[in-house]
């Protein structure tokens, strides 16, 4: 197949690196360490994205602050997924024109899903003026060079253009964790989904190299990292750009058999790339972990065609019965939209009966939120947001009820845990199967895997304590 990503050379990457060493060699003689403060919105590529982001940053000599008060360098990594998101990111924005008053000299910079929307940049552009800088996520590799033409130039920059091909490797990271990390195998998604304004801001497709993502999950374990998460918009349609014959299952596989002790999960999923083969790969490798986020959003099938998400109710449960019969310690998590434009009461119903039906460990669920530029924002929706509140209770209140029988079927069993940290007077760690677990224990514990035995549950974790 025809390869339609784009490498950026080593000669462009090497500039931009150079470019790092100005700005951190002008700080030096200014005689002080400059602050940086990354905010980030939205899913896990976007944290991956900040994680980029604050390792160009560090090696323009910023320290990193957990404030944006007294920051020279703000740059706020924004969501488009959902209005919620957007409205928090405007009054966000709008209130950091108190903290420039107070620094002037501050600079302040917006990235993310949000800048890939041209309507968004015009309105950032002429009602948020004390915005030095905008770029999109195409645009993120070049910010060293986006803050040097804002700190010398002293002029707002606006670098949104739609290099959408285009994959950089090598950007310096400064991960949020010594445990767990996000290492990014593709960008873009290729379905347009009706609802869904990913397409429009990430763009199409585009795989990184196999022997690139090996070598980067290599370095993470040499370096201690234990619960590694691939990341993309559509796992499964990971290696169709490239020409290498490499497919998502193929990837795990090899990222599986890499020595050392360490968890590998993967997020998102489509059902229709979903394979028979990705679900043999995992049962089949100890490292890969049981999890498996499968999205499906309605159980009604013409509210599925509707979403254009490509395939049926039957096809959706096909997939999960071949998950269970070759793994029946599957977890299941999904992601489901209540109130899409039309959906009736009869068809809200075959949600439930899936939920019910397929009894998922956890739901992340969502009342519709039109998308301006997608289909679905021009669809009639005559259901009044009281009755899609109505309805997103009922869905909640079911799952919460299958949830906890879930985890009270795990009191009295042992589990292996990865202890990640310290909640007041417990740890907490995390399951295989990405279940929280609360246990006491001393720090020494953390960042270690220990057998636990779950003593009790609420509905969102359970409790345990150490097996000795």
């Amino acid at each position: 197949m025809e390869r339609h990503t784009t490498v950026i050379s080593q000669p462009e990457l090497d500039r931009q690196a150079a470019i790092c060493r100005e700005i951190a060699s002008y700080w030096e003689a200014e005689g002080r360490t400059p602050l940086a403060f990354v905010d980030t919105y939205g899913c896990q590529q976007n944290e991956a994205d900040s994680e980029r982001i604050r390792g160009m940053l560090l090696e323009c000599g910023y320290r990193m602050s957990d404030t944006e008060e007294g920051a020279d360098c703000i740059v706020i990594n924004t969501c488009a997924i959902r209005e919620h998101a957007e409205t928090r990111v405007y009054g966000n924005v709008g209130a950091l024109v108190h903290t420039k008053n107070r620094h002037p000299a501050q600079k302040i910079f917006l990235c993310g899903c949000m800048m890939g929307q041209p309507a968004v940049v015009e309105k950032i552009k002429h009602s948020y003026h004390h915005v030095d800088g905008v770029f999109n996520p195409h645009q993120l590799w070049r910010f060293p060079e986006l803050l040097q033409s804002v700190l010398t130039r002293r002029k707002r920059i606006f670098a949104v253009d739609d290099s959408a091909g285009n994959i950089a490797e090598g950007i310096p990271v400064v991960r949020a964790s010594k445990l767990k990390a996000w290492v990014s195998i593709m960008y873009g998604c290729n379905n347009f989904c009706s609802y869904c304004i990913v397409p429009y801001v990430r763009g199409r497709e585009r795989s990184r190299r196999p022997e690139e993502i090996i070598e980067e999950v290599k370095g993470l374990i040499a370096a201690g990292y234990k619960d590694i998460t691939v990341l993309g918009q559509n796992v499964n349609s990971y290696g169709k750009d490239l020409d290498c014959g490499v497919d998502f299952a193929d990837l795990m596989a090899s990222l599986a058999e890499l020595p050392g002790d360490f968890w590998l999960r993967f997020m998102t999923s489509h059902p229709k790339d979903a394979s028979h083969k990705l679900f043999d790969t995992i049962a089949s490798h100890d490292k890969i972990c049981n999890q498996f986020h499968l999205p499906f959003q309605s159980g009604n099938d013409r509210v599925l065609k509707t979403m254009n998400r490509h395939y049926d109710r039957a096809q959706y449960l096909e997939l999960v019965d071949y998950g269970r019969k070759v793994m029946p310690n599957l977890v299941l998590t999904s992601d489901v939209i209540v109130g899409f434009p039309g959906e009736t009461e009869e068809e809200f119903e075959d949600t439930i009966s899936l939920i019910e039906q397929v009894r998922y460990d956890a739901l992340f669920t969502f009342i519709f939120s039109p998308r301006g530029g997608t289909p679905a924002a021009k669809m009639e929706d005559p259901t009044p947001k009281e009755e899609k509140n109505r309805r997103f209770d009922k869905l909640c209140n079911v799952q919460n009820r299958i949830s906890l029988e879930i985890h009270q079927a795990y009191v009295g069993k042992t589990m292996r845990v990865l202890v990640d940290g310290r909640d007041g007077d417990n740890l907490t760690a995390r399951t295989e199967g990405g279940r929280l677990v609360r246990l006491p224990g001393d720090d020494s514990l953390i960042g270690q895997f220990i057998d636990a035995k779950i003593t009790g549950c609420t509905t969102w974790s359970l409790v345990g304590e150490v097996f000795d």
